[in-house]
């Protein structure tokens, strides 16, 4: 504290920084009477996490809801199972997305936090996404299939440590990539014996587009996300099944595609009901 022991100029330690959000989803109460109840909500948590960050969204599928910003995939398991828990709120949530860099054909550079708000092709010069530094220490017999995850999923190796019989590896990962069901794969991989930690380092380009999903022909804003070239096409095949199994069979047949641009990369079709 400067000054008498009245004033109140005081300075931050140094090293220390307000936390950012890193990822973002979409919460859309499941009865659109609990939108008040879910505004209250998260209100109440925002009190005692000031981690947590949300503002007001609106989809046309979805209805009224919320975009908010967590620092981790923990942290959106943890607001995610209080809001169930503790306010009794039913949700839905869409699939948890990372920030990006657009560097705009006009020099000028935009933080992308919604996949819906992705410009124009025409307008985007390149795109940056958050890559991390990930640590994981596991048993050395399950090396092998580690190290093939990560590159999978696009991992640069940067450092191995043996001790006795355990290994720790150090792999630079796109968060993308991290953020779906990279933690599910290692536990499995490892008989959960493997332990996973990251920090976040900087924006590096990437050959990204955003995937559109169409049902019936129309565009759903709230199940359009941003990947990598190399993997649109198995995610947008992923999310068409996924639908398929989940939307009841109409009186006629419904289309479900996943799209880049005017480009259909996938399709699945629901049969219509029979006569009988």
């Amino acid at each position: 504290i400067v000054g008498s022991k009245n004033s109140y100029n005081i300075k931050a330690l140094p090293g220390f920084k307000p936390s950012k959000p890193v990822v973002f989803c979409g919460l859309y109460p499941l009865d659109a009477n609990d939108y008040a109840g879910l505004k209250d909500s998260l209100n109440k948590l925002k009190l005692n996490d000031s981690s947590f960050t949300f503002e007001n969204e609106s989809s046309v599928a979805l209805g009224l809801g919320y975009r908010c910003g967590f620092l981790g995939l923990l942290h959106l398991e943890i607001i995610q199972e209080r809001l169930k828990r503790e306010f009794g709120l039913d949700l839905v949530v869409t699939p948890p997305s990372v920030v990006y860099e657009i560097n705009g054909t006009d020099n000028k550079q935009t933080l992308l936090h919604n996949p819906a708000d992705w410009p124009e092709q025409t307008k985007v010069k390149e795109v940056k996404e958050p890559w991390i530094k990930a640590t994981i220490f596991s048993p050395d017999n399950y090396l092998g299939s580690i190290m093939q995850l990560c590159t999978d999923k696009r991992g640069i190796q940067n450092n191995i440590n043996y001790t006795g019989n355990r290994v720790m590896l150090e792999y630079l990962l796109p968060l993308n990539e991290v953020i779906f069901d990279f933690h599910d794969k290692l536990k499995s991989l490892s008989k959960g014996y493997a332990s996973f930690d990251y920090e976040i380092l900087d924006y590096r380009p990437g050959k990204l587009d955003k995937v559109n999903i169409l049902v019936n022909g129309e565009n759903v804003e709230s199940l359009s996300f941003i990947s990598h070239k190399d993997k649109a096409v198995y995610r947008g095949r992923l999310i068409c099944n996924k639908l398929k199994e989940s939307i009841p069979k109409q009186l006629f047949k419904i289309a479900i595609q996943a799209a880049i641009g005017s480009k259909i990369i996938a399709r699945e079709t629901i049969g219509s009901l029979r006569k009988d």
